[in-house]
């Protein structure tokens, strides 16, 4: 087990360097977003993301999230890129929305799902943004065991994981526990499933026929910062489910 911060210019350099080889051989490691701090991991080894549901201690029931380092990976993986998928890009990545989409068929890895859909994302973080342009699509879940909360700092995630992961890549407390907004791409009509970082409003002056669903009444009379945030100890909220997250969460 590593520990390696990335403020500093050498421990960065060390610290990327040695969670891009942890990956590649299937180890897990702890690193930065621009939401919370993630546990992740090669996306493509099967091995690896079953040793990474196992350190979470949760089953097979939902896939776990990808994080990726821009569009072009996003065409490599997913099955469909509708108009409104290539809007919702252009406007919101690098940042907090997770986008649902189809998985392409041909893809041999196993995100621990029942289906074949991807929740899938490009963070904002240069640390998180120059590993995957190191390792690739990685599977990325929120650095928390099931049922306590997800870590605001890598000490809390070290607290946690101990040596079950093999590097911790600190960037320093994180300042937002807001999770990303998720839409779900997959339907014939775009529909939000999690309320996060992207205001309602601005989603739709990108796609003004997005289906709010559940989220329609909370936001008809209030403001996105006037609603409930959601219980950062219920894994659904912070990412692993976006397409189930829960009549509680934001």
């Amino acid at each position: 087990m590593s520990v390696f911060d990335t403020r500093t210019h050498d421990e960065r350099t060390q610290g990327l360097a040695a969670a891009t080889e942890a990956a590649r051989r299937g180890d897990l490691i702890v690193l930065p977003t621009d939401t919370f701090y993630g546990l992740g991991t090669d996306a493509f080894s099967v091995p690896a993301v079953t040793k990474l549901l196992n350190a979470k201690g949760r089953g097979r029931s939902h896939s776990v999230p990808v994080l990726v380092s821009g569009p072009a990976v996003l065409q490599a993986v997913a099955g469909e890129i509708t108009d409104d998928t290539e809007a919702l890009v252009q406007a919101f990545w690098p940042g907090g929305l997770t986008l649902i989409v189809p998985g392409r068929p041909t893809l041999s890895w196993d995100l621990g799902g029942p289906d074949a859909n991807i929740a899938i994302r490009m963070p904002l973080h240069p640390v998180a943004l120059e590993l995957l342009r190191a390792v690739g699509p990685m599977a990325v879940t929120g650095a928390n065991v099931v049922g306590f909360p997800v870590a605001d700092s890598i000490d809390a995630a070290r607290d946690q994981f101990g040596g079950s992961v093999s590097v911790y890549l600190d960037a320093g407390p994180v300042l937002s526990m807001t999770p990303s907004t998720a839409i779900d791409l997959t339907g014939p009509v775009p529909r939000l499933v999690r309320l996060g970082q992207i205001p309602v409003e601005h989603l739709l002056e990108v796609v003004p026929h997005l289906d709010l669903g559940e989220f329609a009444p909370r936001l008809k009379d209030a403001t996105v910062d006037e609603v409930a945030p959601p219980d950062m100890t219920d894994e659904r909220a912070i990412g692993d489910d976006p397409t189930d997250p829960g009549k509680e969460t934001a």
